[in-house]
């Protein structure tokens, strides 16, 4: 049985194939011009369809009767493969690992990198840089020579005897000839093709691998690439010490010479200037400068001070107030006084306790204070003269040092020039003294190195080879199973190929062969058979889709009917893309909404490409109007029985295209699969408008109508106003974006007017 729904996946170009060339299959009567005929119907036996599937049984049966070109080339390439991989000189592989670590004496590191203690992480293109090292030719040679590889015969085929097969393959071009290569060559050749070496992913470690057919020499040449590499990178290290401390010994020797001219032109300017240093490493004039100016600074702050002092005291003397400045208190003319002063008043204080304010002894007592207190004004008096002469004084020492301050800045001003020259010298001599220290530090570093014999190299070995007993080449059980399974294939290949051609020739004459015309019955309800001319629309396309007929309506029931469809369809037809997927369904019959679906679907096929899609399989008129009554529909396609193009017919008077929902008998389970909802998609990719018969939709799944699409509902004759705008509000709320609601649906009375009505 044969997979179902296969060509799911060429859904797209099958449908464009199907809506833009009709089936060769499809017969299209057209009436003729008598005035006593009727429009006719042709209902035609289906023809056979030629379907596009490879014939799997067919295929099957090509292989059991060639099965000998299949299963000697099979045996033959078993044994060959056998035969050479023991023939086939074996190979042992050893393996060293080198981790690249960067390892260095924290001793022998630059004194600006020994304060840290762990180098920078290498990145993983350092590492690759590496096993390009291990790879170099130099290493290559020193190993050669080491293991005296070039007096080997498996490394020099010269000397093991060039087989015929590679002289061949050197004539033509493939190969290189072994006797026009140097012995050199020779062995490098042998050598790398022997040699492998990579970096383990997301780690810091080389993996040196090495093959050769003595064992122990593969763990000898593995061994000695791991220790030649740490050799080399040793040798590279001091070398570089080398020549950094050479380079490094000529440029000191300059340095010392311009260094030396240069603190000779600073001193030279400097006498000639009389630019002399004082402290601080500053100029004689400028420390002169600053001595005069603090001195000016003093002389001005005693200034102040005498003169705030005695206007002080001179404002005490002048309101009566006693004087309580310090410098009057702590005066030792008026010390004693002052303790005079105060014992009296204790004296006055106590004897006017008993005597009274007239007598003499409390006016001798206060005689004596006043006497005192006249004392003590006068020496407060001579303390403040004596702090005016020192304000004085003071203020000529201001201007004294005033003078002496201008005189030293114009004396500056007058030297500034040489003084920026001398600064400009100095730091020159100083730059050159500078790098003259940084080189005489490098030099001492390089040298050290240098003089070191191990150097440490940029890693270490963390694993030896050892001797292997398993042949890493060659691998005998995969290069038979590969061999073996490779020929199986390529024959079956070549049979099934050959098969395949041989189908598919006939197919390609039929299709070239012009199918005759001829007649078949045309059938009429309740009238005689007629014989209508049935065009091939290969040999005549202009005759192959007749004008649609128009409808010929009796009654103006039928009138309103038919009007208001077409005014649906002129609506769905502006929506444009939003109107692309329709489902119809309600209440009515389900012939009436058959006949509702095909004339909706009739007017919007007059210019645009529209498939009507019957789920429901309510009503006989699908298969009645349809150019192919017996065709299979969607349940043969869910099984695989039938594909798109299979399923997909046309009506026999419009442009419309049908799909059936499957023969009579059919499991309606089958429309219930999600592959109808891919079926309905790939439609939709293809048409302008699908219009889905859904009938009462009572077994259909939701997702299947509801997903963007619009309903539009044909109810019963009898159902109430309020019901259908439930109805309405129902399908809305159930996921469709836009309900119509026909205000009755297409239901002729009699077989006749049925058919005359889905002509129309």
């Amino acid at each position: 049985m044969r997979l179902a729904f296969w060509r799911a996946g060429k859904d797209k170009a099958v449908i464009e194939r199907a809506v833009s060339k009709p089936k060769p299959e499809a017969r299209v009567a057209e009436a003729a011009p008598k005035a006593e005929a009727k429009p006719a119907y042709v209902v035609s036996k289906p023809a056979p369809v030629e379907s596009g599937d490879i014939d799997l049984h067919a295929l099957g049966g090509a292989l059991a009767r060639k099965r000998g070109w299949i299963i000697v080339p099979t045996v033959l390439a078993l044994v060959a493969s056998i035969a050479i991989v023991n023939l086939v000189t074996p190979r042992y592989k050893s393996e060293s690992r080198i981790l690249i670590d960067g390892r260095e004496n924290v001793f022998l590191r630059p004194s600006s990198d020994r304060s840290t203690e762990e180098r920078q992480a290498l990145d993983p293109e350092a590492v690759t840089s590496q096993v390009q090292l291990v790879l170099s030719r130099d290493l290559a040679r020193e190993i050669i020579k080491k293991n005296k590889l070039a007096e080997r015969p498996e490394f020099d085929s010269v000397l093991q005897g060039v087989s015929p097969l590679k002289s061949l393959a050197a004539l033509i071009g493939i190969g290189r000839d072994p006797f026009s290569m140097t012995p050199e060559e020779r062995v490098l050749d042998a050598y790398y093709d022997r040699l492998q070496a990579y970096a383990v992913d997301k780690s810091r470690v080389i993996v040196v691998e090495f093959q050769s057919a003595d064992p122990e020499l593969a763990v000898r040449v593995a061994n000695s690439i791991a220790d030649g590499y740490l050799v080399l990178q040793q040798n590279a290290r001091q070398e570089q010490a080398r020549n950094a401390s050479q380079w490094l010994l000529g440029e000191i020797e300059n340095l010392r010479k311009k260094v030396s001219d240069a603190e000779a032109k600073v001193e030279d300017f400097r006498s000639k200037s009389s630019l002399f240093i004082g402290t601080n490493n500053t100029t004689l004039s400028n420390q002169q400068m600053g001595e005069v100016n603090t001195q000016l600074n003093n002389a001005r702050s005693m200034k102040a001070d005498a003169e705030s002092k005695a206007r002080l005291i001179r404002e005490m003397l002048q309101s009566g107030k006693p004087i309580e400045s310090s410098e009057v208190l702590n005066s030792e003319a008026l010390r004693t006084p002052s303790a005079q002063r105060v014992a009296l008043r204790a004296q006055l204080a106590e004897q006017s306790s008993t005597l009274l304010g007239n007598h003499p002894r409390i006016k001798e007592l206060k005689a004596q204070l006043t006497d005192l207190d006249t004392q003590i004004r006068d020496e407060a008096a001579k303390i403040a003269r004596s702090l005016e002469n020192d304000a004085r004084f003071a203020s000529g020492r201001v201007a004294e040092l005033t003078v002496s301050l201008e005189q030293l800045k114009k004396q500056a001003t007058s030297t500034n020039g040489q003084d920026v020259q001398l600064r400009a010298l100095d730091r020159e001599a100083k730059a050159q003294r500078d790098l003259l220290e940084t080189y005489l530090g490098k030099y001492r570093e390089a040298s050290t190195r240098e003089s070191i014999d191990t150097a440490p190299a940029e890693g270490r070995i963390i694993s030896r080879a050892i001797v292997s007993n398993t042949p890493a080449y060659p691998k005998k059980l995969p290069i038979v199973l590969i061999a073996t399974i490779a020929t199986l294939l390529l024959s079956s290949g070549v049979v099934v190929t050959g098969e395949l051609l041989r189908q598919t020739a006939p197919r390609a004459v039929a299709a070239f062969t012009p199918a005759p015309l001829r007649h078949e019955p045309v059938v009429q309800p309740d009238l005689e058979p007629i014989v209508e001319p049935v065009v091939d629309p290969v040999l005549d396309p202009a005759l192959a889709e007749p004008a649609p007929l128009q409808p010929q309506m009796t009654d103006d029931a039928e009138l309103s009917e038919f009007a208001e469809i077409e005014h649906l369809a002129e609506r769905l037809r502006a929506a444009g893309p939003g109107a692309k997927k329709v489902t119809v369904l309600g209440t009515a019959s389900g012939q009436a909404i058959t006949l509702s679906t095909l004339t909706l679907a009739r007017y919007l096929a007059r210019d645009a490409r529209v498939v009507v899609v019957d789920l429901a399989a309510s009503s006989p008129t699908i298969a009645a109007v349809s150019v192919d009554a017996s065709a299979p529909g969607l349940a043969e396609l869910m099984q695989g029985e039938a594909s798109f193009a299979q399923v997909i017919t046309r009506d026999k008077l419009s442009r419309l295209h049908l799909v059936m929902a499957g023969r009579p008998g059919f499991d309606r389970s089958l429309l219930q699969s999600p592959r109808v909802t891919l079926a309905v998609d790939a439609l939709l990719r293809a048409y302008d408008h699908v219009l889905l018969d859904a009938g009462s939709a009572s077994d259909l799944p939701a997702e299947l109508l509801t997903a963007h699409a619009r309903a539009v509902v044909v109810p019963d004759a009898s159902m109430a106003q309020d019901a259908r705008t439930l109805m309405c509000e129902q399908l809305r709320a159930v996921g469709f974006g836009e309900v119509t609601m026909l205000s009755k649906p297409v239901q002729p009375s009699n077989a006749a007017d049925t058919l005359r009505v889905v002509a129309a």
